[in-house]
């Protein structure tokens, strides 16, 4: 229903929505309603053209804005959308392409902030899945840039090495390359 909802490019009534998916009206406002209380639709009370004026005018829904994306284990290339825009950006003149992204990797890691949960928030948030392990290693269970690690992993891995070198920067810490098979490619350890 949510996708014929964002399709129509229009307001949809119970009724259509219901029929688009070959349930009842009582079972379509149950999920329609839901969907409304977690963001993904807006509800009103509309009339619609074409229609007669009798009863209560009805109910209608439309998309909101909210993006959702789900993925197990948590996949995340915003981070590397960053550095590549921010890359393209500030990108000095002459600076191999490469060495600009790993510097900025590096910058924007340092510029990371952690104010729930520590470095270890920010790293659970970011889907790298930290586990703490003896002598304050921090071993990271997921690689969130997955599959894109797969494929180019010298370059991903290195990105990632440089962002997390950045991100702690002053803490105590430090990012070491240490690759494991289905794991993050970066552990951190105490400096």
């Amino acid at each position: 229903m949510y996708f014929y909802i964002r399709r129509a490019r229009r307001p949809i009534t119970r009724d259509e929505a219901a029929a688009s998916v070959g349930i009842s009206r009582k079972l379509a406002a149950f999920h329609l309603d839901k969907l409304v209380d977690v963001g993904l639709l807006r509800a009103d009370y509309q009339p619609l053209p074409g229609t007669r004026r009798v009863g209560r005018t009805p109910k209608v829904y439309r998309p909101t804005e909210l993006e959702i994306r789900v993925a197990i284990p948590q996949r995340s290339h915003d981070v590397l959308t960053e550095i590549l825009l921010e890359t393209v950006l500030t990108g000095a003149e002459g600076e191999q392409a490469r060495d600009a992204a790993v510097r900025v990797a590096g910058e924007i890691g340092e510029r990371a902030e952690f104010p729930e949960g520590g470095i270890e928030g920010f790293l659970e948030r970011h889907g790298y899945e930290p586990e703490r392990e003896a002598g304050g290693r921090v071993r990271l269970r997921n690689c969130p840039f997955h599959p894109l690690a797969a494929r180019s992993p010298e370059l991903v891995c290195r990105l990632n090495h440089a962002f997390l070198g950045g991100c702690v920067t002053g803490s105590g810490m430090r990012a070491e390359l240490s690759p494991r098979a289905g794991e993050c490619c970066v552990e951190l350890r105490p400096a």
